[in-house]
């Protein structure tokens, strides 16, 4: 019950910020052009709110595995007209969403219905395609819409899916709203072509595409009073697992792919991380459970099962029994960097600060480009008494993702320890922005610039986000 409300809640203030973002189009006739132009614009200000939107599972470890993901295919897909931010949400749907300019969402209850990394490069590849083509972009303009709240529901309700979609959409109907946001047969077609493609490019195999397709299919079948979101605004996967299945027929030059251990370690280290926060923790243990005592099993699977479990443990404040099933891991993947770094954490968590500034620093000495590893060893040099050295590694995250809010919840600690009030007011108004917190992100930026003693360059940045936020408000 207290979750369903939760869930209400989070609608309602995404179809207000909707509203909101696209109040500037409002509309004269029922149907209205959207430039290029216009769904920037509107990117930008949706980027400054999905985290007020949203719950997002956006530690750095799997933010920095998405946005690689990503990444990999804009790189073969070419010149793009947006700059692409992928998230995960905390929601149980099967569902993945394209908002405008480059807003890719992925529900976390998408990732417990996918079984290796070329699923996720598909559906990845799938939406890219639909921002690529434009189609959302399409089926705004090809809507007949009351006005610009209607729209944002509608939006909403395509974006959250579940029980409550339907009273979002009736909310829209009952304004006068014509709601035309799913996508069509050869939208579908369009994407999956593409996706196909770009998917060779990699060197991937399109199997992955297939497997996503026939998942998608049973899911029809078997739950067609109830479907996910994910299904009605991307229709007929019957259709489309044929159309796949027959470019697979006549391609002679289909690639073979990277399926394997190796790649899809990554997808399953990343699936079970986020489940084991998001899933039922009873539920996600009997599945692991499962895994572990099939004999059909892989030593693979039953070894990822087991870091599953060492998850769970781990966020049920069990550091000990933590530690032993990651032991068991990291001896399957001696070679596994990223796993000492999860060692690193648990160490942390647990009081070991010794241990895991040893571990952690390790970790980094192999791959200084981690940045969960980079956090967490800011987050204990801060605990321990050296905040200039944790400043460094923070100032590090904040240039590599500076849309992560915490980042800057941090640094403004350091700063208000060291007295720094105004530059404290700078990082408090950084998190905020990034947290979708307009008003007081902007209240906290006032302050700071009424500090002396900030220096230049934080004054310069602290004007800039200043009108920033003006536009964004506009």
């Amino acid at each position: 019950m207290v979750e369903k409300t939760m869930k209400q809640l989070y609608l309602k203030k995404l179809a207000g910020i909707l509203a909101v973002v696209f109040f500037q189009f409002t509309l004269v006739s029922s149907v209205f052009p959207f430039s290029i132009g216009d769904e920037r614009e509107v990117g930008e200000k949706l980027l400054y709110s999905v985290r007020s939107a949203f719950i997002l599972k956006d530690d750095l470890d799997i933010t920095q595995y998405i946005t690689k993901l990503g990444q990999s295919v804009l790189e073969v897909a070419g010149i793009q007209y947006f700059d692409y931010h992928f998230f995960v949400i905390d929601d149980k749907e099967l569902n993945a969403f394209a908002a405008p300019s480059g807003l890719i969402f992925f529900h976390s209850g998408l990732f417990a219905a996918m079984n290796s990394e070329d699923e996720l490069v598909s559906v990845m590849a799938h939406e890219i395609g639909h921002i690529y083509n434009r189609h959302l972009a399409s089926r705004v303009e090809k809507g007949t819409y009351s006005g610009i709240a209607s729209l944002g529901l509608a939006l909403a309700a395509v974006a959250f899916g579940g029980t409550t979609a339907p009273v979002l959409l009736t909310g829209a109907l009952a304004a006068g709203q014509s709601v035309n946001l799913h996508f069509s047969r050869q939208d579908e077609e369009e994407a999956d072509l593409l996706a196909y493609g770009w998917m060779k490019k990699l060197g991937r195999n399109p199997e992955g595409q297939v497997r996503m397709l026939e998942t998608m299919r049973r899911i029809s079948r078997y739950r067609s009073e109830k479907l996910p979101q994910y299904l009605l605004t991307h229709p007929d996967p019957e259709a489309r697992l044929n159309y796949i299945q027959s470019l697979m027929d006549t391609d002679n030059e289909s690639a073979v792919g990277k399926a394997g251990v190796n790649e899809d370690f990554q997808f399953f280290r990343c699936k079970y991380r986020i489940l084991a926060e998001v899933k039922d923790t009873e539920q996600f243990k009997i599945f692991l459970a499962t895994v572990l005592s099939d004999a059909r099993a892989t030593p693979f699977s039953k070894t990822m099962a087991t870091y599953g479990l060492s998850q769970v443990a781990k966020n049920e404040n069990d550091y000990v029994r933590s530690m032993e099933l990651l032991a068991q891991v990291i001896a399957f993947f001696p070679d596994k960097n990223i796993l000492q770094v999860d060692k690193g954490v648990i160490e942390f968590a647990s009081g070991k600060l010794v241990e895991a500034e040893k571990t952690l620093r390790a970790a980094l000495r192999i791959d200084s480009s981690d940045l969960y590893a980079t956090f967490t060893l800011a987050k204990l040099l801060n605990r321990t008494g050296r905040s200039a050295e944790a400043e460094q590694y923070f100032q590090t995250v904040s240039f590599q993702i500076p849309e992560y809010s915490q980042v800057y919840f941090e640094l403004g600690q350091i700063a208000t320890e060291n007295k720094q009030p105004g530059l404290a007011a700078f990082y408090l108004g950084k998190f905020d922005l990034y947290g979708g917190k307009m008003k007081l992100a902007e209240q906290s930026l006032k302050n700071a610039l009424r500090d002396k003693t900030l220096s230049e360059k934080s004054k310069t940045e602290t004007q800039m986000l200043l009108k920033k936020i003006e536009l964004l408000n506009k």
